[in-house]
Parts: C-alpha cells; sequence; structure tokens
C-alpha cells in the first residue's frame, strides 16, 4: 500500500511513496537502528517534485546533516543504509 501520509517507517522496510495524493508529508526513521539497516523509498507518482518527501532522522544525522533530509526529485528511488552514530544514514543507492 502506497505511502500517503505522516509515518515512521522502519528497518528493512520498502516504502512506495505517493504525494500525489495527499502533498507533501514526513516519514520517520527508527529511533535506534543497528549499523546495517537498510529502508527504500521510491516515489511512485513521480510528484517529489511538486509535493517533496521530508525525512526526519530522529535524532540521527541524514545525507551528512543533524536535520531533515528532503527528497524532491520526481520519480526518485533510493536507499538508506544506517552506518552508525557518527555518519548516521546515507544513501546507498539512486
Amino acid at each position: 500500500t502506497p505511502l500517503t501520509t505522516t509515518a515512521n517507517v522502519f528497518s528493512g522496510q520498502k516504502v512506495f511513496i505517493d504525494t500525489a495524493t495527499s502533498g507533501a508529508f514526513t516519514v520517520t526513521l527508527p529511533a535506534a537502528p543497528a549499523v546495517g539497516d537498510e529502508i527504500s523509498f521510491l516515489d511512485i507518482k513521480s510528484n517529489l517534485g511538486t509535493a517533496a518527501l521530508t525525512i526526519n532522522p530522529n535524532g540521527k544525522k541524514i545525507f551528512g546533516a543533524s536535520a531533515n533530509g528532503t527528497v524532491s526529485t520526481n520519480g526518485a528511488g533510493f536507499t538508506i543504509v544506517f552506518t552508525g552514530n557518527t555518519d548516521g544514514w546515507i544513501i546507498t543507492e539512486k
């Protein structure tokens, strides 16, 4: 089922994102991830350029920063992996 609203996501999950239905929203990553945990995202409606996805790293880093990350590329598909508290969540596949 595509995700159309703010939600918590979990390690190992493949998340189909649909911002065309309800507009931009935020997903929150796990608070206590283990090194190697992965989460995949796919913009199934190719709408992130119009209504972006915000990723709340839940106290960890994402994309090299301690703040929320934003994805705003239509049709984006990517996987993030948790590398530890120093570097946090990074993209493994684009």
